[in-house]
């Protein structure tokens, strides 16, 4: 059962017994079925990152969806695009940009210091210095497993293919997600 789109900015989402999904608080638009929803807490891997993430207010507030039926997500009229995991790969996304997800994927809001980066440490460093003067914070969310994820975009997603012989740079603000290890 996969995310289905309706258009740039609804997403219809099937819901079903042992496939309950994440979501945005605020961002469930309507449904169809018997879907119920509560809210969750997510946060941080570790208890540094979860109490660095909760006082810096980037913990993402979330409700899951469960029961049998569909539900429409979307978010403040932004485009969204979908990235299907396989399983061996590691999505990492903003956390403002995160719209729905299966709930069975790994998740955790992690430090930006805590990545790793073909830089080490200390582009680890680089980057959260970079998240808190641009805005952006100093926490992401990262997702493993097999599963679907939307995230949301200011327009169309631009994908940039991204290889050790060709280093890629993003303005902090343009950045929605990266998949595997970069």
């Amino acid at each position: 059962m996969a995310f289905e789109k309706v258009n740039s900015k609804v997403v219809k989402v099937p819901v079903a017994p042992g496939r309950e999904v994440l979501a945005r608080r605020g961002a469930m638009l309507g449904y169809t079925g018997d879907v119920r929803f509560a809210p969750v807490r997510s946060g941080g891997g570790s208890v540094g990152g979860l109490l660095g993430s909760q006082l810096s207010g980037e913990s993402a507030a979330m409700m899951v969806a469960q029961g049998s039926g569909e539900v429409f997500y979307g978010f403040q009229g932004l485009t969204y695009a979908v990235v299907d995991l396989n399983g061996a790969e590691l999505l990492t996304v903003e956390s403002n940009r995160l719209l729905v997800h299966d709930a069975h994927l790994n998740s955790a809001v992690v430090p930006l210091t805590a990545q790793q980066s073909g830089g080490g440490f200390r582009a680890g460093l680089r980057s959260a210095a970079t998240g808190a003067m641009t805005g952006q914070g100093m926490f992401t969310s990262q997702l493993s497993g097999a599963g679907s994820v939307a995230v949301l975009a200011h327009g169309e997603v631009l994908e940039l293919p991204v290889r050790a012989d060709k280093p890629v740079i993003v303005d902090p603000q343009a950045f929605v997600a990266a998949r595997g290890q970069v």
